[in-house]
């Protein structure tokens, strides 16, 4: 069968779950090929959680997910890849697991094993908390209300599973099984079965303990199916522990009591869990990767499969959450190359870097999975000249001069409080360790530690640093050396030598060089405490509060971007994107993921604010006019929504108003499931866990209200259309833009689900709906030209879109080893609009493609009837060619037909008003 090239040409990442299954995925191979995609790139595919729509939360790391059509619809998918030549990129997920409910065996295990559990050390459990409560157990913190109310009304129970022969406890869909040497108690009136369960329970730990317990257990499931006295002897059991009564429900809460779990509210997990989670979510357990055994279980099947050349690529989602990303990556490289030896596969990991922050290239991957290239190109379409009016703006809602720097430093001191003060403490008491171990810092107090620490997490300007046995690196001492300065002035005078203290234990000196045994494990455990909370704590302030309270321009409060950073200069992109052609050429670049915050075309619509600062904020001003009776005033006095929430309504309107007739009712209620999660995650008005209802249900009348198609007080609906139908245009030829610089910068481009058409998504879950296929395949069918998908009346349905996409890819087809290992030049550009374009030339031996897209023209496209630049606005600009080029052959790629001699005009000048007559952008394949 033939085989896929190693390493991606381009790729079509597409989520499967029991909705679009291998097969739904194998029936739309034959587009994605006719497009050029050389790799399918799928969301998790073990097995997880029931329904799951993403399959992040995986229960089961033997099988393939059933749901998806198991491993049979897996090899029926990538046997139809392999005749198209194509290959099949996998997502990886090693940080955590699903964990409550009934469906993970693992979490489970531990739940009835307790430490002795063969699972005990499978998950980042600290099982040596100092409160009594949870010493040797496990916090459980899936109740929806108060233990005590949950017990009093009934909805904790004692029940028996007659299938398997297990005692448990339920609440829910929640289960949670009783320690093995408890079921003597209950047994007491079947004494032979009770005793053969309590011998096989009491054996040592290991594999002949859990099957003598199992085949016990079997046995008295048996039993019960088959013997009155036996079914009557645990009806006698569970009744006599029955909640409803009140003398049942003491004895109940006495057993549980005893269990290796504690059953809790979930609102106590953040203050008191004593298991790693991803981020705050309860149901996501962290396993324990840095184990070696858990990284083969985790990667088995993964691993089996690639070895038997069912996968070609990895994606590693959060890598960040891990003890030690450099070992995890170094190891899973080598466990690839002893599968196949023959094969480099390729993988990138899920990372985002911070400003000047580099991926460390001793992890042995690929680069990172596109965040940073659509941070990159996000900010290259936005026009610097815009940021003092729209700052001045923006400082007049918000009601303050803060900036971007003080949310984040605010969110950075809530944020571990609020949501991770279970981890915040763990973290302290680890260094109170180290701290005691040594005469010389025994006296520093736990209080200290934590004001220090807390003053440490504000300012740390990264998501972790790296650190392991041998120390920091130099990237790492320079950002330890940035937070810690900033730290000190933060910190009270007498105890910022606990600061440096506290450096020099995070890796400012060795653990190697620690003599102490013991004294080099508390520092090893203090560092990965500390490595293991930064991360969290930044992603949940930066992308999940202070993008929803800062609101400058939304379009830079994306994944992987830093709204301090409103613009790129032309020159820092070209700077970057030869920086990536040297360190990591086979990076994945992205302009849209499962993750972002808003669509790749959303975030174009919104950059053309930039450009028409002053005419944004007359819109706004105008439209508060319109809207101000709409407004509700709370109980409390409060105004809802606020300026800045309504602010950011305004922005998320014309950022996705549909750019044909809009069903007002379906992009009301998306809007309305975007504000409610938008109110919630600034955490201003409302929240999560503290839900302020009265102020988010008025915010959703403000919103319904506003875009009444009936409303008559006001011409808001039409004035907001109008906006819209003046920057549409330019926003889809930035869009263009941005599609193409994807496609042609070095990396190996991906295409998200359904962004081959417009794509004006907005946050999860909006950004994973279905995706129509079959209009797709007929606009790739359409033989329309291109003059005719860029007039008005066509370029709204996205076809010309997806023309370029397929244009560039047949490109990059015809000559992947051009865009694989070509050279990347910045070009010059004279003339009147030299700076409103971004121009390069890739090469490779004798044989380049040079690109010409358009940054910022806006004038020129405002209320345009075509996608077209008006050919006088080009007259006298030019790309300046080097002389090595002026004599090549020059084909456009776009247009496919040789380029117009006209076009070079004296002096090796590229004339756009020639090279731009047909599109707004151009790729020109040159040879000789």
């Amino acid at each position: 069968m033939p085989t896929a090239s190693t390493t991606p040409r381009a790729t079509a990442r597409v989520q499967v779950h029991a909705g679009f299954t291998f097969d739904d995925a194998r029936a739309r191979l034959d587009y994605l090929e006719r497009l050029g995609i050389s790799h399918l790139f799928v969301s998790p595919i073990l097995t997880a959680r029931a329904g799951s729509q993403h399959g992040y939360d995986v229960i089961d790391h033997a099988a393939v997910n059933l749901e998806l059509g198991g491993e049979e619809g897996l090899r029926r998918l990538v046997h139809a890849l392999r005749e198209r030549r194509m290959g099949l990129v996998v997502d990886v997920v090693p940080n955590h697991m699903a964990v409550g409910r009934g469906d993970n065996p693992r979490w489970l295990d531990v739940l009835e094993w307790g430490r002795d559990s063969r699972n005990a050390t499978f998950f980042d459990i600290d099982w040596d908390r100092p409160d009594p409560a949870l010493s040797q157990r496990v916090l459980a913190p899936f109740l929806g209300e108060p233990y005590g109310e949950a017990l009093e009304q009934g909805r904790i129970a004692l029940a028996f599973d007659a299938d398997i022969g297990r005692f448990e406890v339920r609440y829910a869909d929640h289960v949670f099984p009783l320690r093995p040497s408890h079921y003597r108690m209950l047994l007491g009136a079947v004494p032979a079965l009770a005793e053969r369960i309590d011998e096989a329970s009491s054996r040592s730990r290991g594999e002949a303990r859990d099957a003598a317990f199992a085949a016990a257990r079997a046995e008295l499931a048996q039993a019960y199916a088959g013997d009155a006295v036996v079914r009557d002897a645990i009806s006698g059991a569970l009744s006599r522990l029955d909640p409803a009564q009140p003398g049942g429900r003491a004895l109940l809460h006495r057993l549980m009591e005893r269990q290796h779990w504690r059953l809790a509210w979930w609102r106590t997990a953040g203050d008191e869990i004593n298991w790693r989670r991803f981020f705050d979510v309860t149901e996501l357990c962290a396993i324990r990767m840095q184990d070696r055994a858990v990284f083969e279980i985790v990667h088995g099947t993964l691993l089996r499969l690639y070895g038997e050349g069912l996968i070609d690529g990895l994606r590693i989602d959060h890598v960040d959450g891990l003890a030690d990303p450099r070992g995890y990556c170094r190891q899973l490289r080598a466990r690839l190359r002893r599968e196949r030896p023959d094969h480099a596969a390729w993988v990138v990991v899920e990372k985002i870097l911070a400003p000047g922050e580099r991926l460390p290239a001793d992890w042995q991957t690929d680069g990172t999975s596109g965040y940073t290239f659509m941070n990159e190109v996000g900010a290259l379409l936005h026009d610097a000249r815009g940021l003092e009016r729209l700052s001045r703006f923006w400082q007049r809602q918000d009601g303050s001069a803060a900036d971007f720097s003080e949310e984040e430093e605010s969110a950075r001191r809530r944020i571990p409080r609020e949501l991770f003060g279970a981890e915040f403490e763990a973290c302290a008491h680890a260094l109170q360790t180290v701290a005691r171990q040594s005469p010389e810092t025994r006296d520093w107090t736990i209080a200290a530690i934590r004001r220090v620490l807390a003053e440490l997490i504000a300012h740390f300007p990264v998501y972790r640093t790296y650190v392991d046995g041998r120390g920091r690196g130099e990237e790492d001492r320079r950002i330890m050396e940035r937070a810690v300065q900033a730290a000190e002035r933060g910190c009270r005078p007498a105890e910022r030598a606990l600061l440096h203290r506290i450096d020099a234990w995070l890796g400012g000196e060795a653990p190697k060089d620690v003599r102490s045994a013991t004294a080099r494990r508390s520092r090893l455990r203090a560092i990965a405490r500390f490595q293991q909370l930064t991360s969290p704590v930044a992603a949940k302030s930066v992308e999940d509060t202070a993008f929803y309270r800062h609101g400058l321009l939304l379009s830079r409060n994306e994944v992987g971007a830093d709204p301090r950073q409103f613009s790129q200069s032309i020159e820092a992109f070209h700077a970057t994107c030869a920086d990536r052609r040297a360190r990591y050429p086979r990076a994945l670049l992205a302009t849209a993921t499962h993750d972002h915050k808003r669509g790749e075309d959303a975030r174009a619509r919104l950059s053309v604010i930039s450009e028409s600062a002053d005419g944004w904020v007359e819109a706004v001003e105008r439209w508060r006019r319109f809207n101000e009776p709409l407004h509700t005033v709370l109980d409390d006095g409060r105004t809802a929504p606020d300026a800045v929430d309504e602010y950011l309504l305004y922005q998320m309107m014309v950022g996705t108003w549909p750019l044909s007739a809009p069903d007002g009712s379906d992009h009301v209620e998306r809007l309305a499931a975007w504000q409610l999660k938008a109110v919630r995650e600034a955490k201003r008005h409302s929240s999560w866990n503290a839900p302020d209802t009265a102020y988010e249900d008025a915010c959703r009348r403000f919103l319904e209200r506003a875009l009444d198609p009936e409303r008559r007080d006001a011409p808001f609906r039409e004035s907001i259309e109008s906006v819209v139908e003046e920057m549409a245009p330019t926003a889809a030829v930035k869009g263009l833009t941005q599609t193409l610089l994807r496609m042609t910068c070095p990396g190996i481009p991906d295409l998200y689900q359904g962004t081959d058409f417009w794509d004006l998504s907005m946050v999860d879950p909006d950004n994973r709906r279905p995706v129509d296929y079959d209009a797709r395949v007929r606009a790739l069918d359409d033989a329309a030209s291109t003059a005719e998908l860029l007039d008005d009346g066509r370029w709204r349905d996205g076809a010309i879109k997806q023309r370029l996409i397929a244009r560039v890819l047949q490109c990059r087809s015809s000559d992947p080893e051009l865009f694989a290992l070509g050279d990347y030049e910045s070009l010059a550009l004279d003339g009147r609009m030299a700076l409103q374009f971004v121009a390069f030339v890739r090469r490779h031996h004798r044989r380049c493609v040079l690109v010409v897209a358009p940054l910022y023209v806006h004038p020129y496209l405002r209320r345009a009837r075509n996608l077209r630049m008006p050919p006088q606005a080009l007259l006298d600009t030019a790309v300046l060619l080097p002389e090595s080029l002026r004599a090549a052959d020059w084909y456009d790629a776009l247009e496919q037909r040789p380029l117009d001699g006209a076009a070079i005009g004296a002096g090796g000048r590229l004339l756009l008003a020639r090279t731009l007559d047909a599109w707004p952008v151009a790729v020109l394949r040159g040879t000789g």
